[in-house]
């Protein structure tokens, strides 16, 4: 049978949500933990790949285990096995075709910036030492909404097929009086997208780049003409949709 397992991470100690050679994934502690309490090769397959360092306060992964599972006594025993930034929330029962990836209908990921020193935020948050515009950046990031092709905010390597996306909703939102959050929700994303997004608002916000600019950075699809990516702690994917009918539970 077919499981959706949702999950959340802190991403500081971690390459990034995928297995990979000579490095520490979540994927990889997932699998292993769950090879373990099945006593069988279970393998995940994610929504997406967070990078390096990257949160998630909602992933979702499925996987395939042979017979029936108690999925509430599972989740259970992976929160006591898994290590302490790993959390699971649940696991569903799902259609024998559902998919993680391809079956998610939108994603929505968080940035967060923040000003005046503060000790308890310099982990999930990046720290600007300058005021930026915020109605400028949103101005920017309305034009988010307009495009299609994002081929400038993609990391050159990538083996996406396509860099079509659908943004719906790109806008920076005041948290505290000193702390802002830019917050984007698409039907996808590419690699490095979002990080890339906003190192390019930020120079918006900061005078650097004109409205007019923004646009033709998006127009010319070319990595090179937009800014430079922001760091990875200060992100995380916080929402997953899917349609309701792919559960069975």
């Amino acid at each position: 049978m077919r499981y959706f397992i949702h999950l959340a991470y802190d991403g500081s100690a971690y390459h990034g949500w995928q297995v990979q050679p000579n490095a520490v994934s979540v994927q990889g502690k997932l699998n292993g933990a769950l090879s373990t309490l099945l006593r069988q090769d279970i393998v995940t397959t994610g929504a997406g790949r967070t990078d390096a360092g990257v949160h998630a306060a909602c992933m979702v992964a499925h996987f395939d285990a042979e017979g029936a599972v108690d999925t509430r006594r599972l989740a259970d025993k992976l929160c006591r096995l898994l290590p302490a930034d790993i959390g699971v929330y649940g696991i569903r029962a799902v259609r024998p075709e559902a998919h993680a990836r391809f079956d998610a209908t939108s994603r929505t990921y968080h940035y967060h910036v923040y000003g005046r020193k503060n000790p308890f935020m310099r982990h999930y948050a990046v720290r600007l030492f300058f005021t930026p515009d915020y109605a400028k950046m949103n101005a920017a990031a309305a034009e988010l909404l307009k495009a299609t092709d994002f081929t400038s905010f993609s990391k050159v390597d990538s083996d996406a097929r396509t860099n079509v996306c659908r943004v719906s909703r790109a806008e920076w939102v005041q948290v505290e009086e000193d702390h802002w959050r830019f917050e984007i929700t698409a039907d996808r994303f590419l690699r490095n997208m979002v990080r890339a997004v906003v190192g390019t608002l930020l120079e918006v916000g900061r005078g650097r780049m004109s409205l007019e600019d923004f646009r033709q950075v998006i127009a010319r699809k070319d990595r090179c003409a937009a800014g430079e990516s922001v760091a990875g702690n200060a992100l995380s994917l916080v929402d997953i949709t899917y349609p309701q009918d792919i559960y069975l539970d």
